[in-house]
């Protein structure tokens, strides 16, 4: 018996993006552009060639994609491939022997130095008329043949044999319809291709309990629906609601995580559970099941999508503790242990054990997450996912996408970068990230470096820049100005970011000095806001956080994530980066210190923007309104509360005349 070779006639060796070695696919979203590599080469001095085969999820192939070597000698080749629908395709990468290109070479060095010039033209005319036989019948074959027929005609000089064979206009054709040998193929690598949902997007999360009336204080979904249109003017795109459901009352929580709650705190959300209902069902005091729906459908008619929370845990007065008590971790004495991240304790909330009936468990999530998608829910935020067992959630949200691949799930997993990395890998379509704690020119860089890098094949970031339950230090100390700052950098270095309410209005109280929790945290209380009064009074960034959507709206640079480069700039304190996708190019300068006016030059890696060393570029900034010529280095000042940073929309003209620096 034969044995299949361990590596093909002409190798190809690490093919990228790969996830697990391909055992995972890669991902992507429609319309998104990526680059393919691979490692290909051959013994001896014979030239190569390659392309990349991509298939749709029916199996049809789709263009072929030549590839090119990445950097001279580098033996790396690549292609840049746009999957334009959603499902489960497949790429792989083909490497050939390329003669012709090993024939010019050739020939260029014989031919004027007159070595057997005859018998190289001649070898040249047979490779040609073979190379026209695989070009479609018309013009473009009729070319490639006479330069066929020059070149094996020995009543031409040599240079009129020679010329029309490297000719740029035969050139491209054979490009096009390269003339193959040797052709050896990679294994196929999964591709998974969602919707562009999955990538981009701008969240907002806001407690609807907290958006009542003078008479009623409790909101509900009725009045709670008056939000969404500010939301909706604002630019968001999904409005991520926490746990809706009924709340326990034993153990409840007290304002500001106290122990004992009065007859009037309404409890933590995420203590899912009473005798109303448990993960299927909505808190009474929020209104009913069709009260949801009517909140659904005033969303749909401004264009935002809900995300509900999903929260698998329970109150002790959940359905499942006395319908399913192999579901929970009973100790000697019979009770159940409450759940804990320590120093954190919650005492209000039992925590699962799967080992006992995995399977019954995936049942009944999949249960409820169907119950949720029949009222209009296609995104969920899972909390915690990092304290389930990982094959859990692959159960599920595999179970879940076979059937709906546009059901969007988003880790909330600030744990080790292992279980982020791989909950992002099994199914997660979005994960929360470090963000909120890298604050410095160097943790950004590096930061964003890993997350745009090889990472972005299979894990797509959100930055929120606060949560309920985080308010980071750089928020408590740097007043407004921090806030806008923040603000910039998420919406612009990732293509999904979010905010939790509360933080156009810049809050930033700790309950202590050092912690991140707020004072008087909205996940114990309700926390009405004023906010007429505060659009009237000028006590709101809502306005940037307005404009800051509509330019990521307006430019689908800002879409993307792999596009993402970093330029030098001489202060720590000023970050420089930019997006390009096609011809769109936005350049970002921020000033990282909320306290202090900085100064910086920014030097440009021209290339990296398509254009040459010494070209200049007319920007327009997004922000200001400003029009300015850049070119290879740039001066700029930066003023917190005045101008933050820039958002320059580089105008695709190179005029060579000066103009004024940004400043």
């Amino acid at each position: 018996m034969r044995r299949t070779p361990a590596i093909g006639r002409v190798p190809v060796r690490d093919v990228r993006p790969a996830v697990e070695c391909g055992r995972r696919p890669a991902k992507a979203v429609t319309g998104e552009t990526f680059q393919v590599t691979a490692t290909v080469f051959r013994e001896g001095h014979d030239a190569v060639g390659a392309n990349v085969v991509l298939r749709d999820p029916r199996g049809r192939r789709g263009p072929w994609t030549p590839m090119r070597e990445v950097s001279p000698g580098s033996d790396v080749w690549g292609a840049e491939i746009t999957p334009d629908s959603t499902g489960r395709w497949t790429f792989r990468v083909e490497a050939w022997s390329h003669p012709l290109a090993t024939w010019r070479h050739t020939a260029s060095v014989k031919v004027p130095a007159g070595i057997d010039t005859g018998l190289v033209l001649e070898e040249g005319a047979e490779l040609y008329e073979r190379a026209a036989a695989g070009v479609p019948r018309g013009p473009e074959r009729e070319l490639v043949a006479a330069a066929a027929r020059a070149l094996g005609d020995d009543s031409l000089s040599v240079h009129e044999r020679f010329r029309p064979a490297l000719s740029p206009r035969v050139r491209e054709v054979l490009d096009r319809y390269p003339l193959r040998e040797l052709v050896t193929a990679s294994d196929p690598m999964p591709l998974l291709v969602e919707r562009e949902r999955a990538l981009y997007g701008s969240w907002y999360e806001f407690f609807p309990r907290s958006e009542g009336t003078a008479e009623r204080p409790h909101g509900t979904f009725r009045t709670a629906a008056r939000r969404l249109k500010p939301i909706a003017e604002m630019g968001f795109d999904v409005v991520y609601l926490p746990p809706i459901h009924p709340i326990g009352s034993t153990f409840r929580k007290g304002p500001n995580n106290t122990l004992t709650a009065g007859p009037d705190d309404v409890g933590v959300p995420w203590a899912i559970g009473s005798p109303e209902g448990g993960h299927d069902a909505v808190h009474p005091d929020l209104g009913t099941i069709e009260d949801f729906d009517h909140f659904v459908g005033e969303a749909r008619k401004l264009g935002l999508e809900i995300a509900l929370d999903f929260a698998l845990q329970c109150s002790p007065d959940h359905p499942w503790v006395h319908k399913y008590p192999e579901w929970f971790h009973h100790r000697p004495d019979g009770t159940i242990a409450y759940a804990e991240n320590p120093p954190k304790k919650y005492q209000d909330i039992y925590p699962i054990a799967f080992d006992a009936d995995m399977d019954g468990l995936i049942a009944e999530t999949v249960r409820v997450l169907r119950h949720w998608m029949d009222h209009g829910v296609r995104i969920f935020r899972v909390d915690n996912p990092h304290t389930k067992p990982v094959v859990f959630w692959e159960r599920v949200i595999a179970e879940i996408n076979q059937r709906d691949p546009d059901v969007i799930f988003l880790a909330e997993a600030f744990t080790r970068p292992a279980m982020m990395h791989t909950l992002a890998q099994i199914g997660f379509q979005q994960s929360y990230t470090y963000f909120t704690w890298r604050e410095t020119k160097q943790e950004l860089t590096e930061y964003l470096g890993e997350l745009s890098g090889e990472a972005a094949a299979y894990m797509r970031p959100n930055f929120f820049a606060n949560t309920p339950d985080i308010l980071p230090g750089h928020l408590q100390h740097g007043g407004r100005p921090a806030f806008e700052i923040r603000a910039v950098l998420a919406a612009t270095l990732s293509p999904a970011w979010g905010i939790y309410s509360g933080y156009e209005l810049c809050e930033n109280t700790p309950l202590r000095p050092g912690g991140e929790e707020y004072h008087d945290s909205e996940k114990y209380q309700l926390r009405p806001r004023d906010w007429e009064s505060a659009e009237r009074e000028g006590r709101t960034i809502a306005p940037l956080i307005t404009r800051l959507n509509a330019v990521r709206r307006a430019h689908p640079a800002l879409q993307r994530l792999r596009n993402l480069r970093f330029h030098r700039t001489d202060n720590d304190a000023v970050l420089a980066y930019s997006k390009s996708t096609g011809t769109d190019t936005v350049i970002v300068v921020v000033n990282l210190d909320p306290h202090h006016a900085q100064e910086a030059t920014v030097s440009l890696d021209m290339p990296q923007l398509g254009l040459d060393w010494d070209a200049e570029l007319p920007v327009h900034d997004e922000l200001s309104g400003e029009a300015y010529h850049w070119g290879r280095t740039n001066f700029v000042r930066l003023t917190p509360g005045r101008a933050p940073a820039h958002v320059l929309h580089v105008q695709r003209s190179t005029h060579r005349n000066g103009g004024p620096a940004a400043s």
